[in-house]
Formats: structure tokens, C-alpha cells, sequence
């Protein structure tokens, strides 16, 4: 004897692909880990300047403009970890990190982010030109190079504003060969990019005040 089922209603057909998509041959989404930088800011001594700045947010080469942990295995090739990255882009990373050190520093009266829209004596622009996992042979490393502009607002031509314009470039080893030990290689590196920074910084603005009272 022979059964003849009912065909399945669109709603019902519907019900079994749910079904099957949730129960995905068994097997559970991967986690998607983020990282960020973690690093004590650096001991930074000076007299205040009695001047204030303003940090704008820096701009991030192509290459680098995402959240992927960009890794490069050989030369040509650049790769990305799957299911690692980095919480925010590099750009929001780097500016957030120079901002807080350069408030701990203490040497300006006062550092704005690029969120106020008031005007400042002294602004100061970037650039994020490196940010990956370098793998060479002789050794994993975390590759940052920076580029910065310090500009003074109180001059009227372009050229009489740029107060100076410099690279910073610094790799720091991998002890350890995962995302995990790049997220700390990276934390050190802009560690000492930032306490170079702020020291050209200071000094840069120093002179240019300096320069401005003799006048």
C-alpha cells in the first residue's frame, strides 16, 4: 500500500531551510578576536609649554586602511589573519594612543583631539605609512613607520606654517610568531615612535615660541 504525502506549503518549505541553514552540519561560527594597543605612556619630563595643540586624525596609506592584521610572508605578497583583528583602524589607533601620551606628558597647557573644533596655536598631522607583520628569515617583526607634520597657526602663509615634517620608522621582534605577540610587538613600537614624537614635538614648539618673543 502506497502513502501519498501533501506537498509542502511555501511556509513549511521555508521552516525545513531554516532548519537546516541554524543547524549548519553541525558546526559553530568561528570568534572573530580584536586586539588593540596596550603599552604604559612613556615617562616624558619637561617644563609646560604655554601653548596649546590639536591632534588631527591620522591618514592611513591604502594598504593598511582596514582592520584586517595585515601580515606579509614574502615579498609582493600581503596576506590578512582570518579570524584576528584589529579593534578599530589603524589611524583611529595611532592618534588615540599619541593623544593620551601627549595629555600625560603634560608639556602643553592643553591637547585637543580631532573631535574639537576649536582653534589651537599648534596642530599637529600624520600619517600611518607601515603597520603590519613583517616575516623575514631572520626573524618575525612588527613593522611601524609614521609620518608627521607640525604646523603653527599664528602664521599666514603656508610655508611660514609647517614648523617641521619628519619619518619615524621602528620594527620591534615577535617573541611570539601569532596575532597575539604582533598586537604586543606593535605596542612597543608605537611606544618609542610616540616618546620620539612628542620630544621633536616639544622642542619644535619650544624654539618656535622662542623665535616668536624675540621678534
Amino acid at each position: 500500500m502506497k502513502i501519498k504525502l501533501a506537498p509542502l506549503g511555501l511556509k513549511s518549505l521555508a521552516l525545513v531551510w531554516l532548519a537546516l541553514l541554524v543547524s549548519g552540519c553541525g558546526k559553530s561560527p568561528m570568534l572573530v578576536h580584536q586586539y588593540v594597543l596596550e603599552y604604559p605612556a612613556p615617562p616624558l619630563a619637561g617644563a609646560p609649554l604655554p601653548a596649546d595643540l590639536k591632534v588631527e586624525r591620522f591618514a592611513v596609506a591604502q594598504a593598511y586602511n582596514t582592520t584586517s592584521m595585515i601580515y606579509q610572508a614574502q615579498a609582493f605578497k600581503s596576506q590578512a589573519y582570518k579570524y584576528h583583528r584589529w579593534r578599530v583602524n589603524p589611524g583611529y589607533l595611532v592618534t588615540d594612543y599619541l593623544v593620551r601620551d601627549l595629555r600625560n606628558s603634560g608639556r602643553f597647557t592643553a591637547v585637543f583631539t580631532y573631535e574639537s573644533s576649536g582653534k589651537t596655536r599648534f596642530v599637529l598631522e600624520g600619517g600611518v605609512e607601515d603597520f603590519q607583520e613583517s616575516d623575514n628569515p631572520d626573524g618575525w617583526q612588527a613593522a611601524l613607520a609614521l609620518v608627521v607634520t607640525l604646523l603653527d597657526t599664528s602664521q599666514e602663509g603656508v610655508p611660514q606654517k609647517v614648523v617641521f615634517q619628519k619619518s619615524y620608522r621602528v620594527t620591534q621582534p615577535m617573541v611570539a610568531q601569532t596575532p597575539q605577540g604582533l598586537a604586543e610587538s606593535m605596542s612597543r613600537a608605537m611606544e618609542q615612535a610616540s616618546a620620539r614624537i612628542i620630544s621633536d614635538v616639544y622642542e619644535a614648539a619650544r624654539k618656535r615660541l622662542e623665535t616668536k618673543k624675540q621678534e
